[in-house]
């Protein structure tokens, strides 16, 4: 290879790593008033560390839109930033759908959800609430009234993304609910018990938690609520 080529291929690979790295930034909203910071959000952003005494809820006192990252009600964090490559796919990330109600229609993307689905990262201003603005049927992911956001299957592999809670669920003697939190979605992880754990037979989800049944026993992914 020329000394030419080298150079040219040494150039590349640093714009790929200053362009494509993480990015750490602090957002404040000290005067308890809502305050927005210019960033791209488009590859998603995790809150990595809360510095306030006053809450940081996302939802409630920090969120993104199109212009970064917003914070109030005293809220202030580091807040990390995943990166952005136009020239991948970002949907197809490790499972990694983007579903959108860009003109407050509902739409359907498709998408195997026989594993159960979460919502990992809402991306719309307009609130993503399962069952109202998102849900998911047997062949798709359905949003609604705005909704935009990005949903991770139980098919898909885990991706690394932040979510609320594992927790083992057990039908040892027939049917059982869990009691948790489901706004977020659930996908099943992995199944512990013998007796074959089939969403829609042997296990769900539902305003209760989730249930099991017929001898199903697994642990389930419950993902952040958004909303």
């Amino acid at each position: 290879m020329s000394n030419s080529k080298i150079i040219l291929a040494a150039a590349i690979a640093a714009f790929s790593v200053s362009a494509y790295s993480q990015q750490v930034i602090t957002c404040s909203s000290d005067e308890g008033n809502r305050h927005t910071c210019s960033a791209d959000v488009r590859g998603g952003v995790e809150l990595t560390n809360q510095r306030s005494g006053s809450a940081c809820q996302r939802g409630y006192s920090w969120g993104t839109d199109r212009d970064g990252i917003w914070v109030d009600h005293g809220c202030r964090a580091d807040f990390t930033i995943r990166p952005y490559n136009p020239y991948v796919n970002q949907a197809g990330r490790a499972g990694l759908i983007n579903c959108s109600s860009s003109d407050g229609e509902r739409h359907n993307c498709p998408a195997d959800t026989s594993g159960g689905v979460l919502m990992v990262d809402q991306r719309s201003g307009s609130p993503c609430t399962r069952g109202y603005s998102w849900g998911e049927d047997q062949n798709s992911i359905w949003v609604d009234h705005g909704c935009r956001a990005d949903f991770q299957t139980g098919n898909s592999g885990g991706g690394g993304y932040p979510t609320s809670a594992v927790i083992t669920c057990a039908s040892d003697d027939g049917r059982h609910t869990c009691d948790v939190d489901t706004n977020g979605g659930v996908r099943l992880v992995r199944q512990i018990s013998g007796a074959e754990c089939r969403r829609g037979y042997s296990w769900g989800a539902d305003g209760d938690g989730i249930w099991v049944d017929h001898g199903c026993r697994a642990e389930f992914q419950v993902g952040s609520r958004r909303h």
